[in-house]
C-alpha cells in the first residue's frame, strides 16, 4: 500500500458513548481552525461497504460468528481502498466512527468473550489490511447514562444496540483490553458528567495537540 501523508483518527466506544455525535462537531472545530477533514463511519464509509452495512446491523440472516468477523472487513478493505487511504494521500484529516478496534470489542469480546482463538484471527486480518489509527479517542459514559442516551435516539436499532447487557459490558471490557495494549495510540474521555461542548473541546485538543506534537 502507497505511503500516505494525511492523519488518521478513530472515535470508539461502546453504545451511547457520544463518539458519533463528537465526531461531526470535532470535525467542524477543526476546519474552522483551517484543516482539511473528512469524517467517515465503519462498518460503511464507501458503496459497497454500506450495503455489508446493512447485511451486518440489519440483515435477516444471522452469519456465523467467523461470517461475521470476514464481512466487518471485507466492507473495511473497501472503505480503505477507495475513501480511507485515498484522503490521507490527498493530506487531509481523516475522522473514523468506529475502526478495527470496534471488531475486536464487539466481534472478538461481545460476541467470543475473548476466546483466544478469535481474537488471534481479528488481529491477523488486521494486519494484512496493513493500516492502522494514527490517534485514538475511546469515549466512556456510564451504563445508566448509555441507555438513555439509546432510549432517546428513535428510529431503527440495529442488531448491536439491542443485544443484553452482559454483551455490552464485555464490550467495554474489550475496550479497556485494546487500549491497554496500545496506551500511546488512545486517549480516552469520559462523557458522562460533561455538558457536550465541554466534551467537543477536550477531544478536539487532543487532537491539536497530537498534530502539532507527531
Amino acid at each position: 500500500m502507497s505511503p500516505v501523508t494525511g492523519a488518521f483518527i478513530t472515535f470508539e466506544g461502546g453504545e451511547g458513548a457520544g463518539k458519533s455525535t463528537q465526531l461531526r462537531l470535532v470535525a467542524e472545530a477543526l476546519r474552522q481552525k483551517g484543516h482539511d477533514v473528512l469524517t467517515t463511519r465503519e462498518p460503511g464509509g464507501s458503496p459497497g461497504a454500506e450495503a455489508l452495512r446493512t447485511l451486518l446491523l440489519f440483515g435477516e440472516a444471522e452469519l456465523s460468528p467467523r461470517a461475521e468477523i470476514m464481512t466487518h472487513f471485507a466492507a473495511r478493505c473497501d472503505h480503505i481502498d477507495r475513501v480511507i487511504v485515498p484522503a490521507l494521500n490527498a493530506g487531509r484529516i481523516v475522522l473514523c466512527d468506529r475502526f478495527s478496534d470496534s471488531t475486536m470489542a464487539y466481534q472478538g469480546y461481545g460476541r467470543a468473550g475473548g476466546e483466544a482463538d478469535t481474537l488471534e484471527m481479528i488481529h491477523d486480518l488486521q494486519k494484512l489490511i496493513k493500516i492502522s489509527p494514527d490517534l485514538t479517542l475511546l469515549f466512556s459514559a456510564s451504563p445508566e447514562v448509555a441507555r438513555k442516551r439509546l432510549e432517546g435516539r428513535g428510529g431503527a436499532t440495529d442488531r448491536y444496540e439491542t443485544a443484553g447487557l452482559a454483551f455490552h459490558e464485555r464490550v467495554r471490557h474489550g475496550f479497556e483490553q485494546i487500549s491497554a495494549q496500545s496506551p500511546a495510540r488512545f486517549r480516552h474521555i469520559e462523557t458522562d458528567a460533561r455538558a457536550i461542548p465541554e466534551v467537543t473541546e477536550i477531544a478536539a485538543e487532543m487532537i491539536l495537540t497530537f498534530l502539532r506534537t507527531r
